[in-house]
């Protein structure tokens, strides 16, 4: 049987309100597939916003660093459990965060810009759905140039905010753009297949933003962005096969803030 190589590098706990099952159960999932480890990214924690249901509060950030340490030792010698995080971007929350990755020792800091969450719609919005889709590759572009993270996540799910004013020719420029300024960084960014399961059904980016990420040279990382145990892993293969596709011949994960680089021939052949 072939050694295990890869990692889930995107998924997440309970306190994030909207996910279940165990740290425990997910890193058996993990095992099952044939992963070598796992790295929760549960949604962080973000001060003065009014209880919701979509990320741990900032109180219960303690509460998160010992349920990973929990499924670490649970699974030592078995799966490798590491504790990351995934934090938002949107201007003026840079400090905020700087001080809460110091906070513990994180393996992977996934970037996420969410559109479609209260805080951010309310704030950036107008009306124009263009416009929406431009400044979501102008914020993740931000995201990148901060230096607070390692990988952007789920890189163009602003498509699936209103899948009908999605036109990629359109915003292919700014995500020329974009991808420029993302590159110039360093930063790796995200293939994630829970796109396979939105209101356009493809792995978040599409292939053609992956084209893109190619020809500039940006490094990718694998994330399912599981919210249950069943979704750890989940279509990697698929995923692996897409990069191909574009060619790519290598994939990443993180661990201790460190890009591995592993061969996607290798990484497809490990899996189960």
């Amino acid at each position: 049987m072939p050694e295990p190589l890869l990692y889930e590098s995107h998924c997440h706990t309970v306190l994030c309100k909207h996910a279940v099952g165990t740290p425990e159960e997910y890193a058996a999932a993990a095992q099952a597939r044939g992963l070598r480890g796992i790295i929760f990214t549960c949604h962080c924690p973000l001060p003065g916003l009014p209880p919701n249901r979509i990320r741990m509060d900032p109180e219960q950030y303690e509460d998160y660093v010992r349920l990973i340490a929990g499924a670490r030792a649970a699974f030592a010698g078995k799966v490798d459990v590491r504790l990351g995080l995934e934090s938002d971007y949107f201007p003026g929350v840079e400090g905020w965060l700087e001080e809460l990755h110091a906070r513990h020792p994180l393996n992977h800091v996934l970037g996420s810009v969410h559109m479609q969450v209260t805080e951010y719609r309310d704030r950036f919005f107008r009306g124009d759905w263009f416009a929406y889709q431009q400044l979501y590759f102008q914020h993740l572009a931000e995201a990148a140039e901060t230096g607070l993270y390692d990988t952007l996540a789920h890189p163009d799910l602003v498509k699936n905010e209103s899948p009908c004013d999605w036109d990629f020719a359109r915003i292919q420029p700014d995500i020329e753009r974009a991808l420029d300024r993302i590159a110039r960084t360093g930063v790796a960014m995200e293939l994630n297949t829970s796109g396979l399961h939105k209101a356009i059904p493809e792995i978040n980016p599409s292939a053609a933003m992956l084209a893109l990420m190619h020809a500039r040279g940006i490094p990718v990382v694998l994330g399912a962005d599981a919210h249950v145990p069943e979704r750890v892993g989940a279509d990697y293969g698929r995923a692996l096969r897409t990069l191909q596709g574009v060619g790519y011949t290598e994939v990443n994960f993180f661990l201790e803030r460190k890009r591995q680089t592993v061969p996607i021939a290798a990484a497809l052949a490990s899996l189960r």
